[in-house]
């Protein structure tokens, strides 16, 4: 028996095969043993939506993106997702067991996603921020709407 709802917008990506995992050639900027700028790394791409992996630590990523509009609704079954906002400002809708809620982060801003809730992010005026998720986790997760062409389904981009 499905463990979603039967009304749920939601397709599973459980069908589809995990991602390999990237080969040492492609490993992060921060394997060399240089410090990376999180300013030289947000200003090395333009695309929304599409993370870049500035380092690693252990079986995470993190990632860098610029954003601008809205996401897709989209929940992550197996794990939290840590935001971060580096610059602008960021709200994440949530649709928890008592409704629905908006939390706004400001530049400066920390804020969790616990796993398996579904949310949305959005930022109408742009903003960069700043992910940790575990290596191979895809940014609409593992259940989600139908992802549109300005959101990179992906489990991020290694830096030029």
């Amino acid at each position: 028996m499905s463990s979603e709802p039967a009304n749920s917008a939601f397709t599973s990506a459980s069908a589809a095969p995990a991602p390999a995992p990237a080969p040492a050639s492609a490993s992060p900027a921060s394997a060399s043993g240089l410090p990376v700028s999180l300013a030289d790394a947000l200003a090395s791409f333009d695309d929304l939506w599409s993370p870049r992996i500035v380092t690693a630590v252990n079986d995470y990523d993190v990632r860098v993106a610029k954003v601008e509009g809205e996401h897709v609704w989209h929940a992550h079954d197996h794990t939290d997702e840590f935001f971060l906002v580096l610059d602008g400002e960021l709200t994440i809708e949530l649709r928890e067991a008592g409704g629905e809620r908006a939390v706004v982060l400001p530049r400066g801003s920390v804020f969790t996603v616990p796993r398996g809730t579904e949310h949305r992010p959005v930022a109408p005026g742009g903003a960069a921020i700043l992910m940790f998720e575990p290596t191979g986790t895809l940014t609409v997760g593992d259940r989600h709407e139908e992802v549109p062409d300005h959101v990179d389904a992906t489990t991020g981009h290694r830096l030029a």
